[in-house]
């Protein structure tokens, strides 16, 4: 499917919403703390979802497929956000939406072993790129010491396990399930299960104002109307061009962090997200060789 002007615009303000969020997050959480803020997140997210998902009339539908849709936010929100928001009291904004890059790689590796998808030499080949521009990241930092970042490192490593879990999942158990059930469905699922604990690690001292500003466009912004937007895109130019925003988010993330936090790309950061962009590429197919690659 071509993409049209509109459709450019949908994927440039998807990307600077969620290259945001990174941003957001690493601003809001030490206030909220990684429980309280992605209950926030969630509960915002599900506040605008929920009507609009009644107004297009698929409340119904929503019925008959609660189960899974509310369990794949579990993967595909819940899990991820709180491991993001854990890893950003410590590391950059820029550094974890580089590595989130590479989520479609995970994705590939869980789709081959779950849901018998092949695998051709392109793919193997961008999954050993993007591999080795994650190790170029986190080369140096697997620290598991007081003042090290190992845990850190390892949970937006775990954040982007959980995306690719959850693509698989949607695959096998929501696919022909109107996108907007799945997205209400995630969001509510995941407001369910942290809702204890975002009131059990809920912070004593109530945040700023200006966390509390961070948290609602988190919420509303970055999650439920990107989440519009995301699907609006898949239904209009489908999955292969609307997953092209994976390479627009980190420098959205970039920006974002060096405007208002004052973060840094180094050359190190550089190389790796090359190679995991380029290793992305392959690995979903946007890169090809002149000649079809055999599959596996």
């Amino acid at each position: 499917m071509e993409m049209e002007r509109k459709d450019v615009f949908d994927l440039v303000l998807l990307a600077a919403l969620w290259g945001g969020s990174f941003i957001l997050i690493r601003y809001a959480v030490p206030s909220f703390g990684p429980f309280a803020l992605i209950l926030v997140r969630v509960g915002l997210a599900t506040l605008l979802l929920l009507p609009i998902l009644i107004v297009k009339g698929q409340l119904g539908e929503f019925k008959r497929h609660w189960f899974h849709a509310c369990v794949v936010g579990l993967f595909s929100s819940a899990f991820p956000f709180l491991l993001f928001a854990y890893a950003m009291i410590s590391v950059s904004g820029s550094f974890a939406s580089i590595v989130n890059a590479g989520t479609p790689i995970w994705g590939a590796i869980i789709a081959y072993f779950w849901l018998g998808e092949s695998m051709t030499k392109n793919r193997i080949l961008g999954l050993l790129m993007g591999v080795v521009g994650v190790v170029i990241l986190v080369w140096g930092k697997l620290d598991f010491g007081d003042q090290g970042l190992g845990w850190p490192v390892l949970a937006v490593l775990g954040a982007t396990l959980m995306y690719g879990i959850s693509a698989s999942y949607t695959k096998r158990f929501l696919t022909g399930v109107p996108p907007l059930v799945t997205a209400t469905g995630s969001q509510l699922g995941s407001t369910l299960v942290l809702l204890p604990f975002g009131v059990l690690f809920w912070p004593e001292t109530m945040p700023s104002a200006a966390g509390w500003m961070s948290a609602m466009v988190l919420g509303f912004a970055s999650t439920g109307f990107a989440y519009v937007i995301f699907f609006r895109l898949i239904s209009r130019v489908g999955p292969a061009n609307t997953i092209t925003v994976t390479f627009l988010i980190p420098l959205f993330a970039a920006v974002w962090g060096a405007m208002f936090l004052d973060e840094t790309i180094t050359v190190r950061m550089l190389i790796g997200a090359l190679a995991i962009f380029s290793g992305t590429a392959l690995a979903t197919g946007m890169l090809k060789g002149r000649k079809a690659a055999k599959s596996i």
